[in-house]
C-alpha cells in the first residue's frame, strides 16, 4: 500500500488508459485479421495512439477541457474522412471500428472522473461487443416478428403501469390495493416470461422431460394437460408420465420464489416443505425414467406468435386476484381458520396463483404465518388432485398408474408435511 501511494495517479491512470487502448487494438487487429491491411485505418498501434492522444489533451486541461474536445472533433472528422472514402471505394457501411475508436479516445476523462469499476466494465463491454457479433446475428435470427411487442408489453406492466398505481387501499370492505394487484401480476407474468424465454432460445426443440420442466415453470396444470393429451398420438413415449411428475416438481420452486417476493417469514417457513416435495419429486421422476426403456423421439417447439404476456390474462388474473381477497376476507371473518383451508382445498382445483399471492400478501387480514403455510400446502394437494383427474380423462389409459402412483405420492408427502408446520 505505502509503495502504490507514492506512485503519482497521473502515471497509474496513463498505464490504465494505455493498456486498455492496446488490448481494445489488439482486439480489432484480431477481429480484422483477414482482411487487407490498407482497408482498416488502424488497430493495435493506432488504437493506443488514439488513447494517448486522448490522455494528453485531457490533462493538459482539465477543468475545461477545451484541448480535448478540439482533439475529439479533429478525430471525429479523420474518422469521417475515412468512413466517406470507405463507402466510396469498398461500399462497406460499418460504423463498428469508428465508434470504438472514439471511445478509445474518451477513456481517459472516464478514468478520472469515474470510479475504476466503471471504467473497466466500458472497457470489457466493448471487448465482448467487438467478439460476439456473429453470435449476435445467430441469436436475432431466432426472433420472430412480434418478438420486441412482447418484451415491449413486459416492460409496460412492470416499468410503466406498477410505479403509477397507489399504495391505498381501494375501500375498508376490500383491504387491498392497487399496486398490490399490479404486482401479482408482474411477478407471475414475470416467471411466465422467463419460462418462455428459456424455450424460446435456449430450448426451441427440447424433448419431453426439458418441455415439462420449463412447462411446470409457467404453469404445471398446463403441461399436464398439454402431456396428456400428447400420450394419446405417441402412446410409446414412456417419458410422458415422469413429464408430468417433473412439471409438478418445478410448482413448488415457482410458488417458493413468489413467497420470498412477497413474504418473506412465509417464505422461510414454506422453504423445507417445498424443498423436501422439490427432492420427492426429482427422486419420483427419475424413478420413472429409469423404467422406461424406449428413446425420446419427442420434440416441442414453441410455436410462432405465441405470446406469454397477454393483457386480457393480467386483467383476468387480477380480478380473480380481488375475488379471492374479498372471499378469503368474508370466510377468515365468518369461519377462522377452518374456514380458509376449507377454501384452500376448494381454490386448489382452479388456478392456485391469485389465491396463494393473496395469502402471502395477507391482504388487510389477520393470517397467522403457520396459517398461510397450512393454507398453501393444502391448495397444492388439491391442485394436484385435479391434475391427476386431468391426466386420467385426458392421457392414454396405459398412464394411469404411474400418473395414480405419482400425484398420491405427492400428496401423502404434501399430508404428511401439514402435520409439522
Amino acid at each position: 500500500m505505502e509503495i502504490t501511494q507514492t506512485i503519482p495517479n497521473d502515471l497509474i491512470n496513463f498505464l490504465v488508459v494505455t493498456a486498455f487502448s492496446l488490448i481494445i487494438g489488439l482486439e480489432q487487429r484480431s477481429h480484422h485479421i483477414d482482411k487487407e491491411f490498407g482497408s482498416l485505418f488502424g488497430t493495435d498501434r493506432t488504437f493506443t495512439l488514439i488513447g494517448i492522444l486522448g490522455f494528453i489533451l485531457y490533462v493538459i486541461a482539465p477543468v475545461t477541457m477545451v484541448p480535448f474536445l478540439v482533439g475529439a472533433i479533429v478525430l471525429s472528422l479523420l474518422l469521417g474522412i475515412y468512413y466517406f472514402f470507405k463507402i466510396k471505394v469498398n461500399q462497406q457501411f460499418g460504423l463498428t471500428s469508428i465508434i470504438v475508436a472514439l471511445i478509445t479516445y474518451s477513456l481517459t476523462p472516464l478514468v478520472y472522473l469515474q470510479p475504476a469499476w466503471m471504467a473497466l466494465l466500458i472497457g470489457v463491454s466493448v471487448l465482448i461487443l467487438i467478439e460476439i457479433k456473429e453470435e449476435l446475428f445467430r441469436f436475432t435470427s431466432k426472433f420472430s416478428g412480434d418478438e420486441f411487442i412482447t418484451l415491449s408489453k413486459f416492460l409496460i406492466i412492470a416499468g410503466i403501469i406498477l410505479p403509477l398505481l397507489s399504495h391505498k387501499p381501494i375501500s375498508s370492505s376490500l383491504p387491498i390495493t392497487p399496486y398490490q394487484i399490479w404486482l401479482s401480476i408482474v411477478a407471475v407474468s414475470s416467471i411466465s416470461y422467463f419460462s418462455y424465454l428459456l424455450k424460446k432460445f435456449a430450448f426451441p426443440k427440447s424433448g419431453t422431460i426439458i418441455t415439462a420442466i420449463l412447462g411446470g415453470i409457467y404453469s404445471s396444470t398446463a403441461t399436464t394437460i398439454v402431456l396428456a393429451r400428447k400420450s394419446n398420438d405417441e402412446k410409446n413415449n414412456e417419458k410422458i408420465p415422469a413429464g408430468i411428475m417433473a412439471a409438478t416438481t418445478m410448482m413448488y420452486p415457482r410458488l417458493l420464489l413468489l413467497a420470498f417476493i412477497f413474504n418473506k417469514k412465509v417464505a422461510l417457513h414454506l422453504t423445507i416443505p417445498f424443498l423436501v416435495l422439490f427432492v420427492a419429486g426429482i427422486l419420483l421422476s427419475w424413478l420413472m425414467l429409469r423404467k422406461s426403456t424406449r428413446p425420446d423421439t419427442s420434440h416441442y417447439e414453441v410455436k410462432e406468435g405465441r405470446n406469454p404476456l397477454e393483457f386480457k390474462t393480467a386483467i383476468i388474473f387480477g380480478l380473480l386476484f380481488t375475488f379471492f381477497s374479498l372471499l378469503t376476507h368474508f370466510v377468515m371473518n365468518r369461519y377462522g381458520n377452518t374456514g380458509v383451508n376449507v377454501l384452500s382445498f376448494i381454490v386448489g382445483v382452479t388456478d392456485i396463483d391469485p389465491y396463494i399471492l393473496n395469502l402471502f400478501q395477507s391482504t388487510g387480514i389477520t393470517l397467522s404465518v403457520s396459517l398461510i403455510v397450512r393454507a398453501t400446502l393444502i391448495a397444492t394437494i388439491s391442485n394436484n388432485l385435479i391434475k391427476m383427474i386431468y391426466a386420467l380423462i385426458l392421457g392414454e389409459k396405459a398412464l394411469r398408474l404411474r400418473v395414480v402412483t405419482g400425484f398420491m405420492f405427492f400428496v401423502f408427502v404434501s399430508v404428511l408435511l401439514i402435520f409439522f408446520v
